[in-house]
């Protein structure tokens, strides 16, 4: 949000720049066109009174001012159209002839020549291209849009990855000390439990006790880790899944059906199906984690009461992860925006875990994470990509 707050005024200056550097450099071409044109209405003059001169004119100012225009390109015809001469113009090697009637029909279409009247009887006519710094005039507005343009796309480039640093840091930062705090708690559960099983050997709630402090070692694990680049091994999906799933059931509502669909082969001369097995690089405590989080936005979205389904499928050498649930739904508009970090429809709640769901699959695993499909008041599918291990 800050960053598109700031991309905004940074694009609106730039675009203010681009068109008060076009309004005034197309001025001043203007004006200096103005004045190129009266120069060469003088020179046209002077060059009259030179053709006219005869032995007792005095042709010193006249030449002066012929010979002062190194700049303009001037082209001097007849009055049929025929090519005379020319000043400031670089000829080709080859079709000189060729290549001034090509010149002067271009020039015929865009002005009106400067008539020379030699006599009563007999005129010439002088066209005129644009000097070296007009021509560099008029394109001097996309030259400066290109250097605007650079500019503020490095800018916006380096404040981008600023901010995604400084959110990085403050995430590795948060995850490490949250680790440290949870050691402590960890360790008196671990040592209060053992306590209780040395009391009440036969209790059957303290195995599930055991299995969450377990549980709590392992994210506590999670968050230590964070920041650094986590091991992957080649693992089979379909336990780490299954495995997930079991968790989230014993501690969710009765009201929430999971639908587990892993990719089915029928065996051949025989009525069994058995399940295709997948191997994927992955670092399971992770993994599974992103599952876990999914499944609680899933259940959160649906108030307790619906339907999680994870389903597999497959697609060259990619593995596809659906889950879909059947709650409120996401605007097709909030798609990339769940993603982001603080984003979040909840009252309480930091808006991080999608954000983190993310980074894990996308920059660890290599994979993908997005919104499958989404309808309003009948649920949401996420889609996990990742590359299948041969």
């Amino acid at each position: 949000m800050r960053n598109a707050r700031l991309r905004t005024p940074f694009i609106l200056v730039a675009l203010a720049i681009v068109i008060i550097s076009v309004l005034f450099t197309n001025n001043l071409a203007n004006r200096l066109a103005d004045e190129e044109r009266k120069k060469i209405e003088i020179w046209a003059d002077a060059t009259r009174q030179f053709i006219l001169a005869d032995e007792h004119t005095d042709v010193d100012f006249v030449s002066t001012i012929i010979e002062n225009n190194t700049t303009i390109p001037v082209y001097m015809v007849d009055a049929e159209g025929n090519f005379l001469f020319s000043r400031n113009v670089k000829e080709p090697k080859q079709n000189i002839g060729a290549f001034y009637q090509k010149k002067i029909a271009e020039l015929r279409k865009t002005q009106e020549p400067i008539e020379v009247r030699i006599s009563d009887d007999v005129y010439q006519y002088i066209y005129y291209d644009e000097s070296t710094l007009l021509r560099q005039l008029h394109y001097f507005p996309y030259v400066q849009f290109t250097i605007i343009f650079l500019f503020v796309f490095i800018s916006l480039y380096v404040l981008d990855t600023t901010q995604k640093s400084e959110q990085n840091s403050v995430w590795v930062g948060l995850s490490k000390e949250t680790a440290h705090q949870l050691g402590t708690p960890i360790s008196s559960l671990t040592a209060w439990q053992e306590l209780l099983v040395s009391k009440y050997p036969n209790d059957e709630l303290l195995p599930e006790m055991d299995k969450d402090i377990n549980r709590l070692q392992v994210i506590a694990d999670r968050f230590s880790k964070i920041g650094s680049e986590p091991s992957l091994e080649k693992t089979d999906v379909i336990p780490v899944l299954q495995d997930t799933i079991a968790y989230m059931q014993k501690r969710t509502s009765s009201k929430v059906e999971y639908v587990f669909e892993p990719l089915q082969l029928q065996v051949m001369g025989k009525d069994t199906t058995q399940e295709l097995r997948w191997g994927v690089l992955l670092n399971a405590p992770l993994f599974s984690w992103v599952i876990e989080n999914l499944c609680k936005n899933a259940v959160d979205a649906m108030d307790g009461k619906g339907v999680i389904t994870i389903a597999l499928s497959t697609s060259n050498d990619r593995l596809y992860i659906d889950i879909a649930d059947t709650g409120k739904g996401i605007r097709t508009r909030d798609f990339k925006r769940v993603f982001e970090p603080g984003y979040t429809t909840k009252q309480r709640g930091w808006g991080l875990g999608l954000s983190l769901a993310k980074r894990i699959i996308e920059e660890y695993h290599q994979g993908r994470i997005t919104v499958l499909n989404s309808t309003i008041g009948e649920g949401t599918t996420f889609r996990i990509t990742l590359p299948i291990v041969s």
